[in-house]
């Protein structure tokens, strides 16, 4: 009779226990049609074999055209390897977990797709930070005299490559960490966390890789604009002397815009469930802004080869 009873009550207790949590690592997410995985990986495998083609293609002929070796082609070479190497690592493993629909790869994988996405994409964008500030220094000559020389260039990256190393090594070692999407078939620094650490690390983040790079963006093309329009309205010259660096500068203006098209809405959306960790999001609608910032890599070459007469 006790066993019985015994047997009864644990059929109870199984009955009206949760439902088991979702592992983004053994199984798809059941919102989640398969039809929607599959469109999401031909998705990704059109941007990134565009963006690992387009980007090779630019390293390729920078390098077998001396008269290319330039301080600011540097950094826009410099632009293309860290879009290269997003696409490569990110692209490539978001097109095979889409085809799984979920992260079939294991944690450490997920943890290592989280950094080198992040750790190259916040390279690409403090290139850019770096291509603004070198076309305000080359056309309003804040240094007088100083001309921008090749270990001038080089230096600016080693900034870009340690800085952003910096700032995305942390949640691998403790402070954050990295974990899936909603969605399940990539991988992001842990934005849904409540946790103290946790918040402090995106704010700290968020401020040294996004804001400041952009903050140097506007402050050096706002300056760069009213130099401009200074000198274009004291000499007609303007357009025969100074035709090469506005070629260059309307250039990176495209690319920054066309690199805050893709970015701002997944930099929206972290900063949205940052402050609001308990927002509950569509995992199909929260999975868009990261999805869309991956073609930021296609559109910097395209820009680079089209305006560009070299």
């Amino acid at each position: 009779m006790d066993a019985f009873r015994a047997f009864e009550n644990e059929s109870l207790l199984s009955s009206y226990s949760a439902p088991a949590r979702w592992d983004p690592f053994r199984r798809p997410l059941d919102s989640i049609q398969p039809w929607q995985f599959r469109l999401l990986a031909a998705v990704m495998l059109v941007v990134t074999s565009l963006s690992l083609a387009e980007n090779l293609a630019v390293i390729l002929v920078t390098f077998k055209f001396k008269q290319l070796r330039q301080p600011v082609n540097y950094i826009i070479v410099n632009l293309s390897v860290a879009d290269f190497l997003v696409s490569l690592t990110g692209g490539t493993i978001s097109f095979l977990t889409n085809l799984k629909g979920y992260f079939y790869m294991g944690y450490w994988a997920c943890v290592l797709e989280g950094f080198a996405v992040t750790f190259f994409g916040i390279v690409a964008l403090w290139s850019l930070a770096l291509l603004a500030f070198e076309r305000y220094i080359v056309i309003c000559r804040p240094l007088r005299n100083m001309r921008l020389k090749g270990k001038h260039a080089a230096l600016g990256i080693v900034f870009v490559w340690t800085f952003s190393f910096i700032w995305t090594i942390p949640p691998t070692t403790g402070w954050s960490s990295y974990t899936t999407s909603k969605i399940g078939t990539t991988c992001e620094p842990n934005w849904y966390s409540g946790a103290y650490a946790d918040r402090t690390y995106i704010i700290a983040f968020f401020t040294t890789c996004f804001i400041v790079p952009l903050l140097v963006i506007l402050v050096s093309y706002g300056k760069l604009v009213w130099k401009l329009k200074k000198v274009s309205d004291a000499q007609g010259r303007l357009q025969t002397t100074r035709r090469p660096e506005r070629q260059v500068t309307r250039m990176v203006v495209f690319m920054i815009i066309a690199f805050l098209i893709c970015w701002m809405p997944y930099a929206t959306f972290s900063i949205l469930v940052t402050a609001y960790p308990s927002i509950e999001l569509d995992p199909c609608l929260a999975a868009i802004p990261a999805f869309f910032s991956k073609t930021a890599t296609v559109y910097n070459p395209i820009i680079y080869v089209f305006m560009n007469k070299q």
